[in-house]
């Protein structure tokens, strides 16, 4: 599967992975092993694809490219799935592989994190992500309270995922070279707490958030107020300064 013959196309946002140190360190950070069922989001020209494929022998893949797809569709061991990742639906793809997923890939920079959102409500069928994403995401994604991009992204990733960045990987590992960092991040799934409303809590993060700047009796209080609450939480700090666990309490007491 040589890149040759294929053009990047900006509207993908398409840079393939070309760098060998890099695609070793990725693979051997998923550590695949056969008869898992790997799915791999966005192949592409197949760099980390057919280095996965030796491992396990068996990969399902996602591509929406259509040259793409059909070229992976010529090797053995490949299941192609010819759509976009937001109409995939992970939870069947698990039962009919009978297990949780293993889920990996090079997410396009444009559409991160409505992929990150989309796995997110299927999260109860993934063992483990592995991905490669801008790297001002990742840090966003693993970001502790108190940090400057510690944010509406980090609160409703981290109540589901324990989440690791692992590496940066460098523009120039990529051709054409993107305009950014990369990092490649694990994300493996935690235990849902039992009472938690996930449109309600992500309704409750989204109103913290809001209004960065302010306290949270600007931001959070007239949402707050607004499903009946009577506790006592404190709203005199900013959105930043609420770690996870205390907006998850904060969404298991609300009336």
């Amino acid at each position: 599967m040589s890149a040759g013959h294929h053009q990047a196309r900006k509207r993908f946002g398409q840079h393939f992975l070309s760098d060998g140190a890099i695609i070793d360190g990725i693979i051997r950070a998923i550590n695949p092993q056969p008869g898992q069922p790997l799915v791999e989001i966005g192949p592409g020209l197949g760099a980390m694809t057919l280095p996965l494929l030796a491992e396990c022998q068996q990969l399902t893949v996602i591509e929406l490219d259509r040259d793409l797809a059909a070229r992976l569709r010529e090797r053995k061991g490949l299941t192609v799935i010819e759509s976009d990742v937001l109409r995939v639906d992970f939870a069947a793809l698990a039962d009919t592989m009978g297990a949780k997923l293993r889920v990996v890939g090079n997410l396009p920079y444009n559409i991160s994190s409505p992929i990150l959102f989309h796995l997110l409500e299927q999260a109860d069928r993934v063992e483990d992500q592995h991905f490669m994403l801008q790297k001002e995401v990742v840090d966003r994604m693993a970001a502790q309270p108190g940090s400057k991009v510690y944010g509406r992204l980090s609160v409703m990733l981290q109540w589901r995922y324990h989440i690791e960045a692992l590496f940066d990987v460098p523009p120039e590992s990529f051709d054409p070279p993107p305009k950014v960092d990369s990092a490649i991040v694990r994300m493996l799934p935690l235990p849902q707490p039992a009472n938690i409303d996930v449109r309600r809590f992500e309704a409750m993060v989204q109103a913290a958030f809001s209004q960065r700047r302010k306290i949270l009796r600007n931001a959070l209080g007239p949402w707050l107020a607004a499903q009946g609450y009577q506790g006592d939480f404190n709203l005199q700090r900013r959105a930043e300064e609420v770690s996870v666990a205390e907006f998850v309490a904060l969404a298991q007491s609300l009336p």
